[in-house]
């Protein structure tokens, strides 16, 4: 079932969301509060993605990624935000957002979001695909889609998990920001290449022994990065 969470206080704004999301195809269920938002994800277990929006009374939209983070790692988060910081945007990012978009945004954009993200939270592997790959200390299991680091479980969201996999897929290979953005959120993505450096920086915070002094996750200045030396 294609369901999607639709958080915004706003009713004109959260009606048009909804209206467009319903003509692509999706079903919606509505929230205008982070409590409500909560409440829903609690008893719609089958919610493949949630558009939270940041400004909204009571708990905002930060704080409700990060409960939902909590709970379950598999649903695709979008960040609805009328504001254009760039702090604003890593801030979500980092609390567990895969995407964000700013107002105003075209009903064709936002579809496209949605489309990529419900693709990668609950698209088939390919059969091609082994079902581990195994580079020590890690083991990825791509039936599960989960990732161990010396046995012990590791928590993806699945943005996370796709950067992952397409790292221990090409060991040693140089791969571009541009290269990992088409892999991971689609050639159709509308969004900015820095969402590609924030979630290595959140992902280098789970998988390193110093994230500071990265082994796994390297950096190719000017280019991009790359998996082991």
């Amino acid at each position: 079932m294609r369901k999607v969470l639709v958080l915004e206080d706003e009713e004109n704004i959260r009606s048009f969301v909804v209206i467009n999301l319903k003509r692509a195809g999706y079903q919606t269920i509505e929230a205008a509060t982070g409590e409500d938002a909560l409440t829903a994800v609690k008893d719609n277990p089958d919610i493949k993605v949630a558009l939270l929006d940041i400004m909204l009374p009571g708990i905002d939209g930060f704080e409700v990624c990060r409960r939902i983070r909590a709970m379950d790692n598999k649903i695709g988060i979008i960040m609805l935000t009328a504001r254009a910081q760039e702090m604003d945007k890593v801030t979500g990012l980092m609390t567990g957002a895969d995407d964000y978009v700013t107002k105003p945004f075209s009903p064709a954009e936002l579809t496209a979001r949605v489309d990529a993200l419900f693709r990668r939270t609950g698209g088939d592997e390919a059969l091609a695909s082994p079902d581990e790959i195994s580079d020590p200390p890690f083991l990825l299991n791509t039936r599960n889609r989960t990732l161990e680091k010396n046995g012990q479980r590791v928590k993806l969201t699945q943005v996370e998990y796709s950067i992952v996999k397409l790292f221990m897929e090409n060991p040693g290979k140089a791969l571009s920001r541009e290269e990992i953005l088409d892999t991971v959120w689609g050639k159709d993505y509308f969004g900015e290449l820095k969402i590609v450096d924030v979630n290595i920086r959140r992902l280098r915070i789970k998988i390193e022994d110093n994230a500071q002094k990265p082994t796994f996750v390297n950096t190719v200045w000017g280019y991009g990065y790359k998996w082991g030396s």
